[in-house]
């Protein structure tokens, strides 16, 4: 099998493999550009940021991947994670902070809102499954209308505070430093602790694709339904399961994520689900279903973030941001379109 993939890899023409390796060399001259345009970027300390940053998009690719690979989507995600770290965030402000949003609410241990919020993701997450698997509805309708349900009830949440819209911020000791706690190596190398958690969540999602029957029939779900459908596979239960093992994710995302910034409002998690997607698409996840690993999503993350993180650092103007971000994405999914007609 290695020895096919290598010799179809050698029978492509160069014009071919440009094509192939088009986004790479487009993201590597893009990361060149930000690190000849200060080359004071590359430090232990930009690349450690860009790791605490890009890890709850690692946890959230983590989601939204495994629903790319069942053929469909999600962009109920960044709005999940808004909601979900706003009530985290409410649950465990420091008890001597004045203006707490639960002024009663005594010191709740950490698990406590951790729970909350993986049910509450959870719960958008069968949501979804349900409208996907059993209503047949298309995936992208059904969770953008998640989204809009989850963005109203963080704004109405949200607002619910004694000071209306302002961030709740103020968070428990405990709290932030279960996140932002480091392990020190060496003096300039302190890694936080929400990477090793992304690193946890990784590895177990790496093993629920690669050792599980319920990832043998996610791929296989996403590589032709009818096929797996004869084959004896329980779509719809599959599917559930899928979307809300993402909805959990997303919920564990926004209670680091809350945590790691300091604050949260309604609008975190904007954008955060295109993030996810791009994270997905640039680590070889594939829109035609079916294709798809962890290291490719780990990957995509980091890149992405290390782009973001970048542009942001040498100052380029974050409506320009948005664009390149645009077109990354649009080049991502026209390659990943033509490799599955060239499949076809």
């Amino acid at each position: 099998m290695e020895l096919s993939k290598k010799l179809r890899f050698t029978n492509k023409t160069p014009r071919e493999l440009l094509l192939d390796f088009s986004l790479y060399i487009v993201l590597a001259a893009l990361i060149a550009i930000i690190i000849s345009m200060d080359t004071s970027f590359v430090s232990p300390k930009n690349f450690i940021n860009i790791l605490a940053q890009a890890s709850t998009r690692i946890i959230m690719a983590c989601g939204a991947a495994g629903l790319i690979i069942l053929g469909g989507t999600d962009l109920s995600a960044g709005r999940v994670l808004g909601l979900t770290s706003l009530i985290a965030a409410s649950l465990l402000q420091s008890t001597t902070y004045a203006s707490r949003m639960y002024p009663d609410l005594p010191q709740l241990p950490l698990w406590l809102p951790l729970i909350i919020v993986i049910v509450v993701g959870g719960i958008f997450g069968l949501i979804n499954g349900f409208g996907v698997a059993i209503l047949k509805v298309h995936a992208f309708i059904i969770t953008l209308g998640t989204q809009l349900v989850a963005y109203g009830i963080a704004l109405i949440y949200q607002q619910q505070q004694a000071g209306g819209a302002q961030p709740i911020a103020n968070f428990d000791d405990r709290y932030r430093n279960l996140v932002n706690g480091t392990v020190n190596f060496t003096k300039d190398i302190q890694i936080p602790y929400v990477v090793f958690y992304a690193i946890v969540v990784c590895v177990i999602m790496w093993i629920i694709w690669n050792k599980t029957q319920l990832g043998k029939n996610m791929y296989a779900i996403g590589g032709n339904i009818e096929a797996a459908e004869v084959s004896g596979v329980n779509i719809v239960k599959n599917i559930l399961i899928i979307f809300l093992i993402s909805g959990i994710l997303y919920g564990l995302a926004g209670y680091l994520e809350a945590a790691r910034v300091g604050s949260t409002t309604s609008n975190t998690g904007l954008n955060y689900d295109l993030d996810a997607i791009s994270a997905s698409v640039i680590g070889g996840v594939s829109f035609s279903g079916g294709i798809g690993t962890i290291p490719g999503v780990i990957i995509g993350a980091i890149i992405l973030q290390f782009i973001n993180y970048g542009l942001a650092y040498v100052g380029v103007n974050p409506n320009y941001q948005y664009i390149i971000k645009g077109l990354i994405i649009i080049l991502a999914v026209a390659i990943d379109v033509r490799k599955y007609i060239k499949r076809k």
